[in-house]
């Protein structure tokens, strides 16, 4: 297990730099009261700092890892590092202007901003999907670690990819194109226009749909797959079943299956216009499907018949410990 010391630096760097914008964000959204597209201007900096800071690490993380393609991994960490800080310098900019960073055309300087950042997104995107590639081939002594990031890293970049669906123009705006009075060019909501009614804290559409809800969900994949396998080591001192490797390896898959599912459900639900907290009867029941399936799936994992002998790292003692399935 790799110490924070042999994590990618630049990676940390730039979390460290989003950890500290955070709090300068944090104190704008406290003392700034202008508001861009319906929400407060400092909001999205606040947002996507946070962000940021858990992808940075996920990403230092797991090229600690890699005992192959060290040297292709850190430039690979490297270039998200350097992209990221561009696209957050301009999102920063354009906040402290009072303006909007995204699907801006207001004026050719903001339109400029804005084809930057489509620049530097398309390079991050890259460079993350190399990353993905030398997960994929690294060889992991840890079967369970090896595909919760891999999995992660490709729900990440499928979310992320969803921002180049949001950058495109809407009927509307073509019409407006046409014109020449395309204000903005691009929007994250379905069926509605964005800056409408909105949750609170996430700022997402509460009228129609709103594709931020599965870009949110598939980039923090990267996050979310490793700390549940996290939690089941973490467990395997005092059950049985999960002190046996064959079962954190498939109670991962299931994990990951699960979730893949739960992306692809939001991005269909958003993609019909349906706000997230209004599901209808087709999203209720095909998340009723998806929580049945995590449960055989579940249920089928745990019945696996543990080996005879723990693995290393985890102690005799946990064979004494209680078992999550008799």
């Amino acid at each position: 297990m790799s110490t924070w010391t042999s994590w990618h630096r630049p990676l940390l760097a730039f979390a460290a730099s989003m950890a500290v914008l955070t709090v300068v964000s944090a104190v704008g959204l406290a003392v700034d009261d202008r508001v861009v597209a319906g929400a407060p201007v400092w909001f999205k900096p606040f947002k996507f700092s946070v962000s940021f800071v858990a992808y940075a690490l996920s990403l230092a993380w797991m090229l600690s890892l890699l005992p192959r393609f060290r040297r292709a991994g850190w430039w690979g960490g490297t270039v998200v590092a350097v992209t990221s800080a561009i696209e957050m310098i301009l999102i920063t900019g354009q906040a402290a202007r009072g303006r909007r960073s995204h699907f801006n055309n207001e004026t050719p300087f903001d339109k400029a901003v804005f084809d930057t950042m489509a620049v530097t997104v398309v390079v991050l995107w890259a460079a993350t999907l190399l990353i993905a590639a030398l997960l994929f081939r690294a060889k992991l002594a840890d079967r369970a670690s090896a595909w919760a990031m891999r999995c992660g890293a490709v729900l990440a970049l499928t979310g992320a990819a969803l921002g180049f669906v949001m950058a495109q123009p809407t009927p509307e705006q073509r019409t407006q194109m046409e014109r020449g009075t395309a204000d903005v060019v691009g929007a994250h909501g379905v069926g509605v226009t964005d800056g409408g009614p909105s949750m609170p804290l996430t700022g997402w559409e509460t009228t129609g749909g709103d594709l931020r809800i599965a870009h949110f969900v598939g980039l923090h994949a990267l996050q979310v797959l490793p700390f549940a396998l996290f939690l089941l080591v973490t467990l395997a001192p005092r059950f049985t079943r999960l002190a046996d490797e064959r079962v954190r390896l498939r109670l991962v898959l299931v994990a990951c299956g699960t979730y893949a599912a739960v992306f692809a459900l939001v991005t269909w639900q958003a993609l019909r216009g349906q706000a997230l907290i209004h599901p209808d009867g087709a999203t209720l029941g095909a998340a009723a499907a998806i929580v049945a399936a995590a449960a055989a799936g579940t249920w089928a994992a745990l019945r696996t018949t543990p080996s005879a002998s723990p693995p290393v790292g985890v102690s005799d003692s946990a064979h004494d410990g209680n078992e999550l399935v008799a």
